[in-house]
């Protein structure tokens, strides 16, 4: 090989060591800018646009796991009055009647960007929302579960959803409540 031939020659391969060297330094960079969107805090504009940006499902957090119970936390301390008071005490009897519940918070949205308290046991097994007048627990499967207390006093008229509504000043019949609980974990697992 002549001169000129074998400069040609380190010329291709320098050449293609420095596409190589630039592929690595761009994936090193699109990694880079992968884990912080990944681990930046929504509401930065971070979040991507399109179905990318669309909001995952999430899965169920444990009662141990903090952030859930920390949101749910949250969520009862903005509740003003009553109702955060309230609130807490279903969260207490709930936690209490059945200790594989797993608490989760679903649905945030713009309208409700805290979520929506979610407590479940091989399913949900009831929902948490605080109304301007009540506090309300919902039963996805209310319709399937006996009520001999008579608890539920809404949707009563759903193929499949019970509710009950705690008004102000309304007492909680505690160990009826805590079969319901347990009446829906129960139907979660047949």
């Amino acid at each position: 090989m002549d001169l000129l031939g074998a400069l040609a020659e380190e010329s291709r391969n320098e050449e293609a060591a420095h596409q190589a060297g630039a592929i690595r330094a761009v994936g090193r960079e699109a990694a880079a800018v992968l884990l912080a969107w990944l681990h930046a805090s929504k509401g930065q504009g971070t979040e991507p646009i399109g179905p990318l940006g669309a909001e995952q499902p999430k899965q169920s957090i444990g009662m141990n796991n903090a952030s859930a119970s920390q949101q749910i936390d949250d969520i009862v301390r903005r509740m003003a009055g009553w109702r955060g008071d309230r609130l807490s005490q279903l969260r207490a009897l709930i936690r209490g009647a059945d200790p594989g519940v797993i608490e989760d918070v679903k649905w945030k949205k713009p309208s409700r960007p805290e979520g929506v308290p979610v407590w479940s046991h091989d399913g949900i097994v009831c929902i948490g929302e605080a109304l301007k007048n009540a506090v309300r627990l919902t039963f996805p499967k209310g319709a399937q579960l006996r009520d001999p207390k008579g608890l539920f006093n809404t949707r009563l008229d759903s193929k499949t959803v019970r509710a009950i509504d705690f008004h102000e000043g309304d007492a909680i019949n505690a160990s009826a409540l805590k079969a319901l609980i347990l009446e829906g974990a129960r139907r979660n697992r047949s």
